[in-house]
């Protein structure tokens, strides 16, 4: 698709032409001796040998540097074979490739001309050597000094009429140290605007959990899996999203735990587990992962979870010993209302929502009614919907029937994305305003922070494309490819005075820009950092250093936090407090203001050096005493509503098992048996064949919604295993069609697992 300014002609999504498409059946597997070889082949093309050995011997160590892909945590103990999975050293040698797009490469490549690339051809470029800079009128990027460039920055900020005409967006790869910083700049100068990437895939985490138990992480710990009589994995697929959490589920099994699995696709990952470093995942068969798969309608998991417990609720009626009555009196609030609004839905009616075999929920039911220790774990699947909140309060109600918070081998698992999406959180990252946040900022700055409510994803986007917002500074990440509705968004960032990517790698984001574009290169994960450390925090609270040991990719690289806190400087010249210069350089003093304004930091450099340390979690306790009346909430969910008309199917977004967020390593979903081609539908086999659209039939995908269509262009049909009425299609190419104005109630998460389309062949 194309998009025309007043100065440059460019391709906001890339090519629509095919790749030359094969297809095999999907696996039954993930992992063996087939990842290790695949996954050392992108480590050697990108890296080389000696490189590669050395950097992986030093990643997820304790003296080593954090994966730049997901936030699974690492175990207590490392193994010497190497602490990492596929996908993790896709990530590492994507960020620490040979491959340099330096000044040469911008001469060479007009942004007209890279925009026509497709989103793996852009991130295949390299790394990011010298700070970059197009002017308005320009076709190319041309190098430019750290000084001037931060001029630029701080004269358009200088040069806005209101603090929150600035957008600060963060991506989870950043630190600890540079999100802190970051947030405090924003602040600082007068803005909440600090929308992050958790606005787009775990918000509706966040606000359920709080809203339930007081706190917006998840309750476990990774020794709890070891201890869980049965682990649920809903709308979630660890085998290419986070694969070392398999390891966690194989040793739940291990010792007698089971696996229910809740999702629209069957995902070979949990089917069976080939774990490379154990002698029965190279020469056997690898572990059984699923014990009872329920092959769910997308977006009907509320409808599922109402009908489990109240054929739970039958089974406590008739024999006693299912629910946990001491816990729910001495914890919770809400019961009572709770148990007479189950009675409201009628089992067939839910039964026919979730299209699920009935003899499958018959057998769920009854594991549930014997076991006391449930983990519940979740991804995207649940978050990204219109209900998503709901969802998770349903998932939270199942488990205060069962007793099963804050006790071993029990509690919430939301499995977040990015390293650091969580840390960034927890130090300060949020739209939202808190006094105590504020009163903790104020009293250890000496500055009054503001009150007024920020904007998050949508809400930017939405405000710079109403020329509300006009200067978007991202601190990392992909922003237009990772945000819903790419034309509207496209359009958003075009809106802008100017565009700040703060990163180490080409993306489509540099390429769709505002009137001026600064692309500031900046050291990866993995990179020197003059013996200087940062910290990060996994999704299960712990906090742990993270330091560098590869040369950098250039001499002009600069670290994430001296890039914040020269900007802040550029900003406010003379005229501020705070000693931007110093905290920039100096990660432990940032450290020790972070112990300042937030609780379960104290001693915070040394306690993060090797296995880290666990931040405070009362959920984790079983403490619900800081919400009101002191009592972890039941809370009364609502179904989905989507009333498809007869033509509309209800299509998801996914990922392949060579990408990570918007970061494609290659063109293969080798597990779904899908080979060389991005640009698929899948559809229901039967449902296809009574369509008549045949095995890679050319089609539209195209929503409608507030009379506004919206259309993808050539995707190509697979008939899949997958429910009738629902669709699977790979993000970024399907955001196009997903409308920025449908969002989650309370979290404002996009609908990008549950968006209403039709198909039109060609």
């Amino acid at each position: 698709m194309k998009a025309t300014s007043e100065k440059r002609i460019i391709s906001i999504t890339g090519p629509s032409e095919f790749t030359n498409i094969t297809l095999e059946e999907p696996q039954d597997y993930a992992a063996g001796l087939p990842a290790v070889k695949i996954a050392l082949g992108h480590a050697m093309k990108e890296m080389g040998m000696a490189k590669s050995f050395q950097t992986l011997s030093k990643m997820n160590q304790k003296d080593g540097f954090d994966c730049p892909g997901c936030a699974w945590p690492d175990p207590d103990h490392r193994s010497n074979l190497g602490e990492f999975c596929e996908n993790g050293v896709k990530a590492i040698a994507e960020e620490a490739t040979n491959k340099r797009v330096d000044i040469d490469f911008f001469k060479r490549h007009s942004i007209a001309e890279m925009s026509q690339w497709t989103d793996f051809q852009i991130g295949k470029s390299g790394r990011i050597t010298h700070p970059m800079v197009a002017y308005e009128g320009k076709e190319h990027y041309e190098p430019i000094s750290w000084d001037d460039a931060f001029k630029i920055i701080g004269k358009e900020l200088q040069a806005l009429n209101d603090p929150n005409e600035a957008v600060f967006y963060t991506s989870g790869r950043s630190s600890n140290e540079a999100a802190f910083l970051y947030g405090l700049f924003a602040r600082a100068m007068g803005t909440n605007n600090m929308p992050d990437c958790s606005n787009m895939c775990h918000e509706s985490s966040g606000a359920g959990l709080f809203q339930t138990l007081g706190i917006g992480k998840g309750s476990v710990t990774l020794n709890d899996f070891e201890d869980a009589e049965v682990v649920m994995v809903i709308g979630q697929n660890p085998g290419t999203n986070h694969p070392r959490m398999l390891s966690a589920l194989e040793k739940c099994k291990a010792n007698g735990g089971k696996v229910v699995t809740v999702n629209p696709l069957r995902e070979a990952a949990l089917v069976r587990f080939k774990n490379p470093q154990e002698a029965k995942g190279v020469v056997l068969g690898g572990t059984a992962i699923t014990d009872i798969f329920l092959q769910v309608n997308i977006n009907q998991d509320v409808a599922l979870l109402k009908l489990i417990m109240k054929r739970l609720l039958k089974i406590e009626t008739e024999k006693g010993g299912v629910f946990d009555h001491e816990f729910i009196k001495k914890n919770t609030s809400g019961y009572d209302e709770f148990i007479n609004d189950l009675s409201n839905y009628d089992e067939d009616t839910l039964l026919e929502q979730t299209g699920i075999d009935p003899l499958l929920i018959d057998k769920t039911v009854a594991l549930l009614a014997q076991k006391k220790r449930v983990i519940i774990c979740w991804a995207m699947g649940l978050t990204q919907h219109k209900n998503g909140v709901d969802n998770i309060r349903e998932c939270v109600n199942l488990l205060l029937l069962k007793g099963s918070i804050g006790k071993k081998g029990s509690g919430t698992c939301p499995v977040r994305g990015h390293s650091n999406v969580q840390g960034d959180r927890t130090v300060g990252i949020t739209h939202h305003v808190s006094k105590k946040l504020n009163d903790g900022f104020q009293k250890t700055f000496n500055f009054t922070p503001p009150t007024k409510e920020g904007l998050d994803v949508v809400h930017s986007i939405q405000a710079m494309h109403n020329g509300l917002a006009k200067v978007f500074i991202g601190l990392g990440g992909n922003f237009l490819s990772a945000a819903s509705d790419t034309i509207y968004t496209a359009e958003a960032l075009q809106n802008c005075n100017l565009t700040v990517s703060i990163s180490t790698k080409l993306n489509r984001t540099h390429l769709v820009t505002g009137k001026t574009s600064l692309i500031l290169p900046t050291l990866g994960r993995s990179e020197e950092d003059q013996n200087r450390f940062v910290t990060v925090e996994n999704s299960m609270g712990r906090v742990h250093s993270s330091q560098g040991r590869l040369k950098p990719a250039s001499e002009f690289l600069m670290s994430e936090p001296e890039i914040v806190s020269r900007i802040a400087e550029s900003y406010f010249q003379e005229n501020s407090t705070i000693d931007w210069n110093t905290l920039g350089k100096n990660y432990d003093l940032v450290r020790e203001k972070i112990s300042q304004v937030f609780n379960g930091f104290d001693n915070y450099s040394e306690r993060s050096k090797k296995s880290g340390f666990d931040l405070p979690n009362h959920a984790r306790k079983g403490d619900f005493s800081q919400l009101p009346g002191g009592t972890a909430k039941f809370s009364i969910n609502r179904l989905p509503d989507h009333q498809l008309k007869e033509d509309e199917f209800l299509m998801m977004t996914i990922r392949t098992h060579d990408q990570y967020n918007t970061t494609i390593y290659g063109l293969d979903d080798r597990y779904r048996g899908i080979y060389n081609e991005r640009r698929v539908v899948l559809i229901n086999k039967d449902q296809a064949a009574e369509m008549n659209l045949n095995k890679f039939d050319v089609v539209d995908i195209v929503s409608n919604y507030v009379d506004t269509e919206r259309r993808a262009k050539n995707f190509l049909i697979i008939p899949y295993d997958i429910p009738r009425g629902n669709l699977a299609s790979y993000f970024p190419e399907a955001n196009v069609v997903i409308p920025i104005d449908q969002f989650a109630d309370i979290s404002n998460t996009p609908i990008s697992k549950s968006v209403k389309v039709t198909l039109e062949k060609k």
